[in-house]
């Protein structure tokens, strides 16, 4: 195995990003994933176990307009990965699954609300591949790989499994589906990395949103911009942007005024500690807030990959 192999491996440039642990129900525009269409040798396994903290203006649902809001989670999150072979290009499946605990107070139609909840979140479930670019290889072929340009896609699928009271405004689950489109560019220039990830998200019908009413949801556009660089004991820095917009919301019929027009901006930090092992850490804060998810979010995660020849 060459030494650029060994430290991709080291490295773990692949599996699921912390900011899969920014809050149970952030809306997933705002979710900050460098590295996500990197390329991998067929046939890798990896297994994350993190934590993470958010503190502020989380809407917990992201139809929810709550003001004056001040709201804590704290996550634990179990994800799996494996790397594919899809047509001749690389690919990989994930599934993410997470419990949380939430404290907080809002106000909602001038009302004072709180909620203090813990529960498992919806299930996320992610198709990547790799469109050109980043062909599947095997792990010798992948020893002399260097990446140049590449152009993948996603779609990812949040179930609607995590705990949800009709009766309560403020819940951990969702009680509906969601489907995030993702097209995916990432571009080499020695040891840095530009990447760029234009998604939307379509939503299903919440229908029992509080005591039956029927919440719908357009859809949430958004894009993402990271600056990669890799250092050459493997461990890498991002630095994470993301904006997105849309999202207004209508309830049995009643439009709402509130969309979101949002920036968050973010680090993340990869840090070898063997073949097999990885540590990543990473941080997150709005910028820009027109509605909801005006927080904070740090988090912390150890990631562990067999298989594929490793």
């Amino acid at each position: 195995m060459t030494g650029d192999a060994r430290r991709w491996w080291m490295g773990g440039t692949l599996i699921v990003t912390l900011a899969l642990l920014a809050g149970p129900r952030v809306v997933r525009g705002q979710d900050l994933e460098p590295r996500a269409y990197s390329n991998a040798p067929v046939g890798l396994n990896f297994l994350v176990v993190g934590y993470a903290n958010t503190d502020g203006n989380v809407a917990v649902d992201p139809t929810v307009p709550l003001t004056d809001a001040q709201i804590t989670t704290n996550s634990g999150i179990v994800a799996y990965a494996r790397t594919l072979d899809a047509w001749g290009r690389s690919a990989k499946f994930d599934v993410v699954a997470a419990a949380t605990s939430l404290s907080g107070t809002a106000a909602y139609a001038g009302e004072p609300v709180e909620r203090d909840i813990s529960g498992l979140t919806d299930t996320r479930v992610r198709f990547t591949m790799n469109l050109f670019g980043a062909p599947a290889m095997t792990a010798r072929e992948f020893a002399g790989y260097h990446q140049d340009l590449n152009l993948g896609a996603s779609l990812q699928v949040a179930a609607p499994t995590g705990q949800y009271d009709a009766t309560r405004l403020v819940n951990i689950g969702t009680h509906r589906w969601s489907f995030k489109g993702e097209l995916g560019l990432s571009k080499a220039l020695g040891a840095w990395t530009l990447e760029l990830m234009p998604a939307v998200t379509l939503y299903t019908d919440n229908d029992d949103f509080l005591d039956g009413q029927t919440r719908s949801q357009e859809p949430v556009y958004s894009v993402q911009v990271h600056v990669v660089y890799g250092f050459r004991s493997g461990m890498w820095l991002a630095l994470d942007g993301t904006w997105f917009t849309g999202g207004r919301t209508e309830t049995d019929g009643v439009p709402s005024a509130v969309e979101f027009d949002n920036t968050r901006v973010g680090a993340t930090f990869a840090l070898p500690l063997d073949r097999r092992h990885s540590l990543k850490a990473y941080a997150s804060t709005g910028t820009a807030t027109r509605t909801g998810g005006d927080f904070t979010a740090l988090g912390l995660a150890w990631q562990y990959r067999w298989g594929g020849g490793l």
